[in-house]
């Protein structure tokens, strides 16, 4: 049978060390295990979750998760995979989207196990001498090993000096809080590992540093991420959140059930046998109850079939008034469909229209420029595979 360490292990890609690891738990005390977050945009994302089911491991093995808030941190922004600078945010913007963050943590995370801190309560205090102290104690060819850092140098695309104090500012952090262990995903484990040699200066023991893979986004090529717009964020309404979930490829789809929903190699092999659509579903209404309950998740499933499955209208999709589309006796539909904002822009309801994917009813409309005035009773429209739209007069 597996040990404790053999289990943390798993869906890992760095893990420096697990002999470290087993000396540290053998002394029987609870481990302060650290994941740090910066509030860079309101909403964590399943990209979050994957380190998120790594501290709640820790936790439910009897650690304390020590959940960093890096509103300092934000207003620097990490450079781990950039490729540019990041755009600086201002206070207030950090503060609001902190507020945000501990709700959804504690989707996951168990409250009572978490202590949480911000790292402005150490750098609000720190001086010049000892932000020039902390900058002594790494040098220019050190941070050029660092696989982003080096290609933008490489390519003589600008590296601000606030950029390369990221990974000494993320590291003290580590320090103050005497952290046992450090996670992450796998793009800060250089991050992670100047945490170890911070502590080691301190003369405290060295944290262990585990890293997890990056999870794919929607794309299906980058990591999910906010910056690229290819993410499930934890705050998604169910109906948003299946969908998204329903579009990502068969192949990404596994990457998903391993390092959001942690099932085992055979539960995996099982589900690998069986239809990919199944296994989509399954997954989908799954991950909706996590985060909004087991008669949601059931919910969005018999929803997705009634439309994707039985092609029936769904009980349930947006409403709008005529009047509150537009102020004319009567309108195109390219017209009522971009008031409606739930498609991006007239050019696309256009373009829907000469792909044959906007219907009304069961008839598809092919002109774009097809008026209607205020309905009998009520229009719905489709446009594409997932928008509905209810008009009533």
């Amino acid at each position: 049978m597996p040990d404790a360490v053999d289990a943390l292990q798993r869906h890992t890609e760095h893990f420096i060390s697990p002999g470290e690891l087993r000396e540290r738990i053998a002394t029987g005390r609870p481990l302060r295990v650290k994941l740090g977050v910066d509030p860079t945009r309101p909403d964590l994302t399943f990209g979050h979750m994957v380190v998120f089911n790594k501290l709640r491991q820790f936790q439910d093995l009897g650690h304390q998760a020590v959940l960093i808030i890096g509103d300092y941190t934000a207003m620097i922004g990490d450079p781990s995979g950039r490729s540019s600078t990041r755009p600086v945010l201002s206070e207030a913007e950090v503060r609001t989207n902190a507020t945000t963050y501990l709700d959804q943590a504690f989707k996951i995370l168990d409250r009572a196990k978490t202590e949480v801190r911000f790292n402005s309560e150490w750098f609000n205090k720190m001086t010049l001498g000892d932000a020039l102290g902390l900058a002594r104690k790494m040098t220019v060819a050190r941070m050029l090993e660092r696989d982003d850092f080096s290609k933008r140098y490489a390519a003589n695309s600008p590296i601000s000096i606030v950029e390369f104090l990221y990974p000494l500012i993320q590291g003290h952090d580590s320090v103050m809080i005497k952290s046992d262990v450090e996670l992450g995903g796998s793009d800060q484990l250089f991050n992670n590992l100047v945490g170890r040699a911070l502590q080691k200066e301190a003369g405290q023991p060295e944290q262990i540093v585990i890293c997890s893979p990056l999870l794919v986004g929607l794309d299906g090529v980058k990591k999910m991420s906010k910056s690229s717009d290819n993410y499930i964020a934890f705050n998604d309404a169910p109906k948003e959140m299946f969908g998204k979930i329903m579009s990502i490829s068969d192949e990404v789809m596994w990457d998903y059930y391993e390092l959001l929903l942690e099932v085992d190699d055979d539960a995996l092999k099982t589900l690998k046998a069986g239809h990919p659509m199944a296994a989509k579903k399954s997954l989908a209404a799954t991950l909706v109850g996590r985060f909004h309950g087991a008669d949601a998740g059931k919910h969005e499933l018999a929803q997705f079939e009634k439309v994707f499955s039985k092609h029936e209208i769904p009980d349930e999709m947006p409403t709008f008034k005529f009047g509150a589309l537009t102020s004319n006796a009567d309108a195109t539909v390219v017209e009522l469909l971009a008031a409606t904002k739930l498609i991006a822009s007239k050019n696309e309801v256009k373009r829907l229209i000469e792909q044959g994917a906007v219907k009304l009813g069961a008839e598809k409309i092919s002109d774009p420029f097809k008026r209607f005035g205020p309905p009998e009773k009520e229009y719905i429209f489709q446009a594409g595979k997932r928008i509905f739209v209810k008009i009533k007069n």
